[in-house]
């Protein structure tokens, strides 16, 4: 894990070296500072950056987010794995879609509003997890057959040689999928592992951008 405030690259299973080359981790670590739990409301500037992001995603930018560079990077890296990006969307294109059936971008619990700002400000998306729950390093690598999501008992089976973003002795989350409930950020979390998933096409000062947009609401910078 990184040391808080500076990000540090993920390791990598040597068939995802191989393979997906493009493909890389980056990890930082967050003390939430704030007085509310981050499964709470947003405080109301939180609130207020999504709103004014609802404004900037509207008619022909929301219509054509496919074409920039940073979100067509990901559907080309969706294809490259196997996935249908126009079934299986893009996190950028999920929220895009999302701001345009509801209307705008609704404000949920802080720590899903700071993700979904730093998605939207970027193009990059971002994962958070309750640091006191991983266990060393996180890096990415493939599932074996039947391997749980979490530590938990009864967690979900997963098959074979899915992408998983895992720590020295579980699967935490699927890659650019769900976490492992009991891993992810609750009421009594304090200190918070977010990390970011750079594909190929994705300069990776937008990545660290990404995280530190994170950092900097969680830690009030």
């Amino acid at each position: 894990m990184s040391d808080r405030g500076e990000t540090a690259t993920g390791w990598r299973a040597r068939e995802i070296e191989d393979e997906l080359p493009g493909l890389r981790l980056l990890v930082d670590e967050a003390e939430h500072s704030r007085a509310q739990p981050l499964t709470s409301g947003s405080p109301p500037e939180v609130a207020a950056r999504l709103r004014a992001l609802s404004n900037r995603f509207r008619g022909a930018r929301a219509v054509g987010i496919r074409r920039e560079s940073v979100p067509a990077a990901y559907r080309v890296f969706f294809r490259q794995i196997g996935l249908d990006p126009d079934v299986v969307r893009t996190p950028m294109e999920a929220a895009v879609l999302e701001r345009m059936l509801r209307g705008g971008f609704l404000t949920g619990n802080l720590i899903e509003d700071v993700l979904l700002i730093a998605l939207l400000d970027t193009g990059v998306p971002v994962w958070a997890l309750d640091a006191d729950s991983v266990d060393g390093h996180l890096g990415i690598r493939a599932s074996a057959e039947g391997e749980p999501l979490g530590r938990a008992r009864g967690a979900p089976a997963l098959p074979a040689g899915r992408l998983v973003v895992a720590d020295a002795s579980a699967v935490l989350a699927v890659l650019f999928g769900e976490a492992a409930r009991e891993h992810e950020p609750h009421a009594r979390t304090r200190r918070v592992t977010l990390f970011a998933v750079q594909v190929a096409g994705v300069p990776t000062l937008y990545v660290e951008e990404s995280l530190w947009t994170c950092r900097a609401a969680l830690e009030q910078l």
